[in-house]
């Protein structure tokens, strides 16, 4: 167990874009996976979890190794030197790691990881917002399940096969998976591989979505033939989850203020086959006034913080601002008063967050059941999912049927 000097150059240099140049994690090492043609499968793994790992423990690292923001390139090797230590690297004699004091480096860990904010690596305004909307006992077991790497799940396109050939198909390409109970479509891979390269993902036989987004699809009750309408359909990855559950039959409206991820939508569901989606940019009121009492169901998939996954998004902690959270809020109140007006009378409407906060969640329904709009509104059920219970996601949804007139 080595350190290879290219592949932690390159991890050095990722650092430096996510940390000092503001570019998301994601992106950056999607790149940075791109960057020698020779690197086998072990090397880009190194890489892409390497960066994450330092991304996710930023400020811990940053507090054991004694170094404040804005990062220069030394202060990236003294958190990266952290990071190899506590992982057990034996430190090699480079320039950029001599004296690299492992005793006090370990010490300091110890020592640190007695403060709950330091040892999960979190502002202290988000360490707090936790406290408050989830009680100290909870959000202690959330956050620490949040800041475990997340497992790759595939969701099955029905539209092209069943789970169990998806399985078969991948089987011949090395690539294990499981089943997983009480998911009809999910499959989890036994380890990380590169699954967007294979033909069964270009083919359209899968899309990757974690199991606990898949159940929104599901929870909006729909069947084949109706109208449904996706509002904040984003690049559609639930778009794409009900046109396969409705068969391709009925009509399927995908909603968003954003071009750019409705034409990102139009490719996906040209792979995977579904063709019943109609795509609608919602640049004025009137694209909604239209849809009025027409909709079997609606789904808003809302804006929010983000706080149920977090170990997807682990550069989201530092990004993240509390001013952020509070004009989301607002934006949920009125997303869901405009966009609920869609459903037709004895229509169905799903509200959900990726979010584990009360406050984005079932007390938004509360307020918007409250409303005018909202009092012709029965509450049916809602699910709230933690990652710490689950082990994938943190979710809520909450399931709405429009009285009869």
């Amino acid at each position: 167990m080595r350190l290879h000097r290219n592949l932690v150059y390159t991890t050095i240099d990722s650092l430096n874009a996510i940390f000092n140049e503001g570019e998301y994690a994601d992106k950056v090492v999607a790149r940075a996976l791109k960057k020698d043609k020779r690197w086998g499968s072990s090397d880009r793994k190194f890489v892409a979890e390497t960066i994450y790992e330092i991304v996710r423990w930023k400020r811990l690292y940053a507090e054991i190794a004694e170094v404040k923001e804005p990062y220069d390139r030394d202060n990236l090797w003294r958190m990266f030197a952290v990071w190899a230590v506590l992982r057990g690297y034996p430190i090699p004699d480079w320039r950029q790691l001599e004296g690299t004091p492992e005793r006090k480096i370990k010490g300091r860990f110890d020592e640190l990881s007695k403060v709950r904010a330091l040892k999960e690596s979190i502002p202290d305004w988000m360490d707090e917002l936790g406290v408050k909307e989830l009680g100290e006992k909870v959000w202690a077991k959330e956050i620490a399940a949040q800041n475990q790497p997340a497992k790759v799940i595939l969701r099955t396109n029905t539209l092209k096969g069943t789970k169990e050939s998806l399985r078969n198909t991948l089987m011949d390409l090395n690539i294990e998976t499981e089943y997983l109970k009480d998911q009809p479509e999910a499959l989890v891979l036994k380890e990380r591989a590169n699954v967007f390269l294979t033909d069964a993902f270009k083919q359209g036989l899968f899309e990757v979505q974690d199991a606990n987004s898949q159940l929104v699809a599901g929870f909006l009750d729909v069947k084949p033939g109706m109208r449904v309408v996706d509002t904040c359909a984003g690049a559609g990855g639930k778009t794409l989850h009900i046109a396969s559950l409705m068969e391709n039959k009925g009509q399927l409206i995908a909603m968003d203020l954003y071009e750019s991820k409705l034409k990102q939508l139009k490719l996906r569901a040209k792979r995977n086959g579904a063709f019943n989606i109609e795509y609608r940019i919602i640049d004025t009121t009137k694209v909604i006034k239209k849809l009025h009492e027409k909709a079997d169901r609606v789904l808003i998939d809302a804006p929010c913080s983000g706080l149920g996954v977090l170990k997807r998004n682990p550069d989201s902690k530092w990004k993240l601002q509390p001013e952020f959270i509070d004009n989301i809020r607002k934006v949920q109140s009125e997303v869901l008063e405009s966009y609920s007006k869609i459903v037709k009378p004895g229509g169905k409407l799903v509200y959900a967050t990726c979010s584990v906060l009360p406050s984005e969640n079932q007390e938004q329904v509360e307020k918007f059941l409250k409303t005018d709009i909202g009092k012709e509104f029965t509450f049916i059920q809602d699910r709230k999912i933690l990652a710490s219970e689950s082990g994938f996601d943190g979710f809520y949804m909450a399931l709405l049927e429009r009285k009869t007139k």
